[in-house]
């Protein structure tokens, strides 16, 4: 296959795990096995970003580049595709400190509504609260 397209599949499938990571959380209230994936990957991600670290998909992209006959890149994924859209001065390392912070705070917001979510629908009271409430102020229209 060619190394260009290779290279340009390995980015695609490089933004979307980075959108999955920042924004997976929002699909845990709809598909909350989800989690076990996502969780991982968002430790992934923060790892990543706090230690500036390079995501081993940056230098598969690099060798399929140079395969192709193109140079590749230094820096990250972020560094090279991201925070120029973003950012175009550079990614400076209390920034990505400050990714892997909103990161975790907007999953946590996620995890905290899908967790409260899923206790309720599993509390056999609530359940029955619910279904109480709704008979008693039909019983009371129907009376008065």
């Amino acid at each position: 296959m060619n190394p260009r397209l290779l290279a340009d599949l390995v980015v695609l499938a490089h933004f979307a795990f980075v959108l999955f990571v920042v924004l997976g959380g929002l699909l845990i209230p709809r598909w909350p096995r989800l989690a076990w994936v996502h969780l991982p990957a968002v430790v992934w991600g923060v790892v990543i970003e706090w230690s500036h670290g390079e995501c081993p998909l940056t230098p598969l992209e690099n060798r399929l580049r140079e395969q192709a006959g193109e140079s590749g890149y230094a820096g990250g994924f972020v560094d090279h595709y991201v925070m120029p859209v973003l950012y175009p001065a550079g990614l400076a390392p209390d920034f990505q400190l400050a990714l892997g912070a909103a990161v975790l705070v907007l999953n946590g917001f996620v995890y905290a509504y899908a967790l409260r979510a899923a206790f309720r629908a599993a509390d056999p009271r609530r359940a029955n609260d619910r279904s109480g409430r709704r008979g008693e102020s039909r019983s009371d229209e129907t009376a008065g």
